[in-house]
């Protein structure tokens, strides 16, 4: 069965949306419940898939536990896996705009931004396939009681990787990815409201020939979620998304010494010094509170800045954030996109009425654009005055809202940014280079930007206290699907001398 859709002129297709990937082959569901994807802009089902019932993730759990136990796959050389990456990179190539699309109707981010930022997954897989040839797979040492000594980085076994609904590939790339080139087997935990672009993944692992049960795609709720953590099949979780659900995760798993990485939610700061120009500060994060519609863990949402310039700044923020043009994503024209779920559309304007209610000054925004009448729309929101212990400065609204919070002094901001429960992102705004870094050394977060929002996954990404555990991207994220083990011989292997 084919589902063939259209959107503007790109056409996307799912090949088996009635089916699931499990151990190299497309098979039925044990049940014959679906789940319907919606359309963020229009409210709309635009297709269906398959939902995966507590016997299919036993299936996919056996099907990678064997692959791992009984096939070749963790025994081949990291250059013979690393070219299924690069054939995963030039399917995922082939179908940029099919999965740019998907993403763009599951979630609602301008099509420009979906096309840019799917465009660069490929780069990702094959970044892990050149790392086969430089990694430190084995490193050699002088025992002290034997006459050959080396530690070596092995597979941890079988990966539990779970992706939320708001950059599910990416996301899932930066886990299969190094995963794969190590050698372990995945099961990959669609969400069951965005498994479009997995579902493309899953299609082109099966175009590839990549070997039976290393990597199976599945969806479904919290209930396989759970299942899959709790299995003592699974060696390890990955998982993204809510903080609150990573500590359920960490305590499952904790409770039978499996090993995982977390990558959770933000409250980032952004922290304006006194010498930064308030208007480029305001154009700078406006545009970036853009991205994703504001459903960005890392996004900065809360903008501190002394007050002898509040007032100046919230005006500033006011009026470029405030006249970001929201609408259609798949217009040229359009800023703002919608949310992607009607209960996240709710949670956001509830966590608005909140601070209306605390005491906070709504200067701009704060309910649904009067012009669209349907679609989980959000106007671009900014509130002044906020008190960092109130609700909408603590926890994570994940929509178009921006906190503008004023400090007494330097000392005193760098203070409020680190008011927080999370540590994942933040910014410093100054001209002065050797400030901003004396200011980052003192954020507690796991990346701090200069003069605006910035990342760099390839330098490895994560964040402190509960915005999670361990990193994902870049050579830092190879090592939490390893396990080292010390070798003592009485003499030198061949393929060592």
């Amino acid at each position: 069965m084919t589902d063939v859709l259209t959107v503007r002129d790109t056409p996307i297709s799912l090949q088996h949306p009635d089916r699931l990937y499990i151990d190299g082959r497309w098979v039925a569901p044990a049940g014959s419940s679906t789940l319907d994807v919606i359309d963020a802009t229009t409210e709309e089902t635009f297709f269906r898939v398959a939902e995966t019932t507590p016997q299919d993730m036993d299936a996919a759990i056996a099907a990678a536990r064997r692959a791992f136990d009984h096939s070749p796959w963790p025994f081949l050389e990291p250059r013979e896996r690393a070219e299924y990456l690069r054939k995963l990179a030039a399917g995922l190539r082939a179908r940029t705009e099919e999965a740019a699309t998907f993403w763009t109707r599951q979630t609602g981010p301008v099509w420009r931004m979906s096309l840019g930022s799917i465009s660069r997954v490929p780069n990702l897989f094959e970044y892990y396939a050149d790392l086969a040839d430089t990694y430190p797979w084995e490193t050699l040492d002088t025992p002290e009681f034997a006459a050959f000594g080396a530690v070596v980085n092995e597979p941890v076994g079988v990966v539990g990787a779970i992706v939320p609904w708001n950059t599910p590939l990416s996301l899932a790339a930066y886990k299969i990815a190094p995963a794969l080139l190590v050698g372990c087997t995945v099961v990959l935990k669609a969400p069951p409201e965005a498994p479009g672009e997995l579902l493309i993944l899953a299609e082109i692992a099966d175009e590839i020939g990549l070997p039976p049960g290393v990597l199976n795609v599945v969806n479904g709720h919290r209930d396989v979620s759970e299942q899959l953590v709790r299995d003592p099949r699974v060696d390890k979780i990955a998982f993204t998304g809510s903080s609150a659900v990573g500590r359920q995760i960490a305590g499952l798993a904790g409770s039978r010494l499996a090993r995982y990485t977390l990558e959770l939610g933000g409250k980032s700061a952004a922290v304006l010094l006194d010498d930064y120009d308030l208007a480029t500060a305001a154009a700078s994060i406006s545009q970036q509170e853009c991205s994703l519609n504001g459903q960005v863990c890392m996004s900065l949402t809360r903008v501190i800045v002394s007050k002898h310039r509040h007032d100046e700044f919230v005006d500033a923020l006011a009026s470029t954030f405030g006249s970001v043009r929201v609408g259609d994503p798949f217009d040229p024209e359009t800023q703002l996109g919608p949310l992607a779920l009607a209960k996240q559309q709710q949670s956001v304007l509830g966590y608005i009425q909140q601070g209306i209610a605390d005491g906070a000054r709504l200067v701009t925004g704060g309910k649904r654009p009067a012009h669209l009448d349907r679609g989980y729309f959000v106007e671009p929101t900014v509130f002044g005055n906020v008190d960092n212990r109130s609700t909408i400065a603590q926890e994570e609204l994940f929509g178009p809202v921006i906190s503008v919070i004023p400090a007494e002094n330097e000392e005193h901001a760098i203070e409020l940014a680190n008011d927080t429960q999370y540590g994942l992102n933040n910014a410093v705004f100054t001209g002065d280079v050797d400030r901003a870094y004396q200011v980052a050394r003192r954020l507690r977060s796991g990346t701090v930007g200069h003069n605006g929002f910035k990342t760099d996954t390839r330098m490895g990404f994560g964040g402190f206290k509960q915005s999670g555990v361990g990193r994902e991207g870049g050579i830092q994220g190879v090592a939490p699907y390893l396990e080292s083990k010390t070798v003592l011989l009485d003499g030198t292997p061949t393929r060592f001398q």
